[in-house]
C-alpha cells in the first residue's frame, strides 16, 4: 500500500524526524540530485509524487499536474525563512522552475505542515469509500471500486430501476483534450504583478472614512435646520468670491532658533519631503545672497482626488507658513481663523503672544470667532497641535496634556522623510475637513 506524501511530510516535520535524501542506489547530500526523499526507514517517496495541495489558480483538478511536488512543498518549508527573491532563486537551482509554491502562499504552507493550522482551503481531503479514508488513491486519479462484497442492500439496488437514469449525464472529456492541457499548464509560468501579490483575503473597512466625515455631515444637517441666507447684492458677491479664493490655511511654526522646523528649511520639508537641517539651510541661503529669510513663505502641494468611478484628479494646494504673529496680522484681522495647524518645541513661550497663550486652551478649547459659510457650524477647535522633535530623544512629559500629534524626524535616514510628510498632511486633510472644511477649497 503506497503511502499519502503529503501527510507523511507534516507527521515527519511535526516529530522533528531527520528527511534525507537518496538517488535510487545510495543516499545523497543534494535534494538537487535526489530523485527521493526518505521520511523514515519505512517510507522513500520519488521527489516529484503529487501531494494533495492544489496549486495556485487550479479550483478543480482533473489530474496530477494540478497539485504541487512533495518537492515543492518540502522546499517551501525548508527555505521558510530565506527572503522572497532567495527562495524563488533557490526553488529554480533546484529544478523547479515553475511549479513552486509562490512566496504569498509559502507562509499558509508552512503553518500547516507545522501544525499551527488544522486546515487549509487548499489541500484536498483524502477520498473515502464506505466511511474509510483511504490514502493510497494519488491526487486527481479515479475513485476505485470497492472491493468487499456487496451488502443486501447493494443487491436490492442493483435490482430496482434507477430514479436518476433521466437525469442529465456527466459530461466526460475526451482523453486527448486532457492530455494537451495538461503540457500547457507543464509550460505554463504563474505571472504575478505587484496588484495580485499585494492583494488581501479581508474585505475592505472604509469605517474610519465614515468616522471622519461624521461630524461635517452632522453639522451640515443642523445647518440646514436654519434655513438659508439671503443672496448678497452683486458688490458683495465679488467681494466674498475674491476673499474666497485668497482664503488659504496657514501654518505656524515656532520662532525659536533650535528648532528642528525654521523658516530656513520648511519649504524645502513640506514641500519636497526632505527635511536639511536649519543650519545648513541657512548657510546655502547666505551663499546665494539671502541673509534673512522671507516672513511669510508660501508651500505648494499636489493633492490627488479618486473619485467612485476611478477617475484620477490632481489639484494644487496653498499653504502660508508664518513664524510670528506679526506677519500673521498681514493676513488680516481674521487671520487666527485661518491658522489650521501650529508647529512646538514644546517651549510654553512660544504661546504667549498668542490669541490663545496657553496651550492647553490653543488645542482643546479655542473657539473660531469668524463666521463660517452658512453650512458649518462655529463649534470648532482652534489648531492642530504638531510637537516636532527627533525620533531618538526621550519623551517629553510636558506636552502630555496638550493634545499634539508627535512627528518624529529621523537623524540619519533621509528616505524616511517622505514618509513622515505624507503622514504630517494626511493628519492635517482629517483635521480640517472635521474643523475648518471651507479651508480644503483653498
Amino acid at each position: 500500500m503506497s503511502t499519502d506524501a503529503l501527510l507523511s511530510l507534516r507527521q515527519a516535520i511535526k516529530a522533528k524526524e531527520r528527511i534525507t535524501y537518496s538517488n535510487g542506489n545510495a543516499s545523497c547530500s543534494s535534494l538537487l540530485d535526489a530523485t527521493h526523499l526518505i521520511f523514515s526507514p519505512a517510507i522513500s517517496l520519488p521527489k516529484s509524487s503529487p501531494t494533495r495541495y492544489l496549486k495556485t489558480g487550479v479550483t478543480t483538478a482533473s489530474g496530477p499536474s494540478d497539485f504541487f511536488s512533495v518537492q515543492a512543498i518540502y522546499l517551501a518549508w525548508l527555505l521558510r525563512d530565506a527572503p522572497g527573491a532567495e527562495y524563488m532563486k533557490q526553488a529554480r537551482e533546484h529544478g523547479l522552475p515553475v511549479g513552486f509554491v509562490s512566496v504569498t502562499e509559502r507562509k499558509s504552507v508552512v503553518e500547516w505542515l507545522e501544525g499551527r493550522v488544522s486546515e487549509n482551503s487548499r489541500i484536498v481531503p483524502l477520498p473515502s469509500y464506505d466511511g474509510i479514508a483511504d490514502s493510497t488513491t494519488p491526487p486527481g486519479s479515479p475513485r476505485r471500486p470497492a472491493t468487499h462484497a456487496p451488502s443486501a442492500a447493494s443487491h436490492k439496488s442493483l435490482a430496482e430501476p434507477s430514479s436518476s437514469s433521466s437525469a442529465k449525464r456527466r459530461y466526460v472529456a475526451d482523453s486527448q483534450d486532457v492530455e494537451v492541457v495538461k503540457k500547457i499548464r507543464q509550460n505554463e509560468v504563474e505571472l504575478r504583478d505587484r496588484n495580485t501579490a499585494l492583494r488581501g483575503i479581508k474585505p475592505n473597512n472604509f469605517a474610519s472614512v465614515r468616522t471622519v466625515y461624521a461630524n461635517t455631515l452632522k453639522k451640515l444637517k443642523e445647518a440646514s435646520k436654519h434655513g438659508a441666507v439671503p443672496a448678497a447684492p452683486a458688490a458683495d458677491a465679488k467681494l466674498l468670491a475674491r476673499k474666497a479664493r485668497n482664503n488659504f490655511p496657514i501654518i505656524m511654526i515656532s520662532s525659536s532658533p533650535t528648532a528642528l522646523i525654521t523658516m530656513h528649511n520648511v519649504r524645502r520639508f513640506l514641500q519636497e519631503s526632505t527635511f536639511e537641517p536649519s543650519q545648513e539651510a541657512r548657510a546655502r541661503a547666505t551663499a546665494e545672497g539671502n541673509t534673512r529669510p522671507e516672513d511669510v513663505i508660501p508651500i505648494y502641494r499636489k493633492r490627488t482626488h479618486i473619485d467612485s468611478s476611478g477617475k484620477e484628479t490632481e489639484t494644487h494646494a496653498r499653504y502660508f507658513v508664518v513664524d510670528s504673529v506679526e506677519a500673521l496680522s498681514k493676513f488680516g484681522a481674521d487671520a487666527w481663523d485661518r491658522v489650521v495647524c501650529v508647529m512646538t518645541t514644546g517651549q510654553a513661550w512660544q504661546f504667549r503672544p498668542y490669541k490663545w497663550n496657553e496651550p492647553i486652551q490653543l488645542f482643546h478649547q479655542g473657539m473660531c470667532t469668524k463666521s463660517p459659510p452658512p453650512s458649518i457650524l462655529p463649534d470648532i477647535l482652534a489648531v492642530k497641535g504638531i510637537y516636532v522633535s527627533w525620533s531618538n530623544d526621550p519623551p517629553n512629559t510636558k506636552i502630555k496634556d496638550w493634545n499634539v500629534m508627535e512627528l518624529k524626524i529621523d537623524p540619519h535616514r533621509r528616505h524616511v522623510d517622505k514618509s513622515v510628510v505624507a503622514h504630517f498632511w494626511k493628519t492635517l486633510d482629517t483635521w480640517i475637513i472635521t474643523n475648518k472644511p471651507w479651508l480644503m477649497n483653498s
